[in-house]
């Protein structure tokens, strides 16, 4: 099942667009503004479809509930591909929105179910961050060929068409998962069944300061870093310029150039640091601190980064912006197996994709607001928005140290 799983990953992140998808937008008239808008309303989307598609996953069948989602996924590229106009864009956010909701917090709930099944629980952090790792090959993977096809083609549109068939294989990589996965109640699905869980999820993750604190963490650090990660994009745009090389190519393919070096460099060293997660819990002594050392380092990134762009200094904002992906790729892995240690394993599904559709509220708020300042000021308010953000997530987890009745968890 490490196989599949990991395949899982693997495929999930052959989405060629991504490296390209602001760009995209850009080519097609856009502003960050209208941009921001479009990010917003997938947000907005993935909150109404969230939680009651991790409900129907605990109930239904988590491996049919994956399968509805790569379906979604599949049929939003094709829009993408097709759309035209900022207006056409929004049918495309709407089923991308659903292919998300039914994805997050699902697939992990497998993966931890497998692993009590199997009787190693302990090793959460460890096989998460293996799996997530692969994930981060897939991507470093995709980015390469994701910049081929833009440098041949000179066209984002054929970065939506390419990313279907990979989601074809994930879906016939779930048929083959076993069915002790789907984790189904022996009662009929219905809706008041779906109604009963979805209630008992949200009512103990709001009574229950362990999971609030949690969830808070994850819309300051998530939420910003889902808002602000994509403006590497421009900035690597904007760095492909100004270079003196290559200077008989179109902007477009010195960008898809220097896209394709960043990015899979990037991926490599987010798949190390995903893979290595556990070492950092361990050497710090525990996930809840491991977290608190992460905030840390954002808060630093984050008030440099400002100060860089701020000073034009982009060399030294795209390293620091590594450095944050990086982090990302340490946090993800420790932060879901603090969760997985404090939710009931009968709804974990629910419980995680609440804390989904909290991280996409803060990207809802904050997406067209940083759009906008973009738009006026410039770059730097990235880094201003991710400070406040960071100050934020540190109190908070400061809070958690001091309640926690044992070293490692809240």
């Amino acid at each position: 099942m490490l196989f599949r799983f990991s395949l899982y990953g693997f495929l999930k992140n052959q989405r060629y667009f991504e490296p390209f998808l602001i760009l995209a937008f850009r080519a097609k008239g856009l502003s960050f503004f209208q941009i921001g808008i479009l990010i917003a309303f997938r947000e907005v989307c993935i909150n109404l479809f969230e939680v009651p598609s991790g409900a129907v996953a605990d109930v239904c069948g988590r491996r049919r509930s994956m399968i509805i989602s790569f379906s979604a996924y599949i049929m939003s590229f094709s829009v993408f591909a097709l759309a035209t106009g900022w207006w056409l864009l929004f049918p495309a956010m709407l089923l991308f929105a659903l292919g998300e909701a039914f994805r997050t917090g699902t697939h992990k709930a497998m993966i931890f179910d497998w692993l009590s099944q199997e009787g190693r629980s302990e090793e959460r952090t460890r096989v998460y961050g293996f799996t997530r790792s692969w994930s981060k090959i897939g991507s470093a993977a995709s980015v390469i060929i994701a910049a081929a096809l833009v440098f041949i083609s000179g066209n984002y549109q054929y970065v939506f068409w390419l990313s279907i068939p990979p989601y074809l294989l994930n879906i016939i990589n779930f048929l083959g998962y076993p069915r002790s996965l789907d984790c189904r109640s022996p009662e009929s699905p219905s809706v008041p069944r779906v109604a009963r869980l979805l209630w008992r999820a949200v009512r103990d993750t709001a009574r229950r300061p362990v999971l609030r604190g949690l969830i808070l963490e994850s819309m300051l650090f998530e939420g910003t870093f889902k808002a602000t990660k994509d403006y590497i994009q421009p900035i690597l745009k904007q760095t492909a310029l100004a270079l003196p090389l290559l200077l008989a190519l179109s902007a477009d393919r010195r960008t898809a150039i220097l896209v394709g070096i960043v990015f899979f460099t990037l991926h490599l060293f987010e798949s190390a640091a995903s893979r290595r997660s556990y070492l950092l819990a361990e050497r710090t002594g525990g996930e809840l601190q491991a977290n608190r050392v992460i905030w840390i380092v954002a808060l630093l990134a984050y008030a440099f980064m400002a100060a860089a762009l701020w000073r034009d200094a982009i060399g030294a904002a795209l390293l620091i912006y590594v450095g944050l992906y990086v982090s990302q790729n340490f946090w993800r892995p420790i932060l879901i197996s603090r969760f997985s240690y404090h939710a009931e394993e009968e709804s974990m599904a629910t419980v995680l994709s609440i804390e989904s559709q909290a991280k996409t509220l803060a990207t809802m708020i904050i997406a067209p607001t940083l759009g906008l300042a973009v738009d006026h000021w410039g770059f730097w308010p990235v880094g201003l928005i991710g400070c406040a953000a960071a100050v934020a997530g540190t109190y908070v987890n400061t809070r958690a140290r001091s309640q926690a009745p044992q070293g490692g968890h809240d």
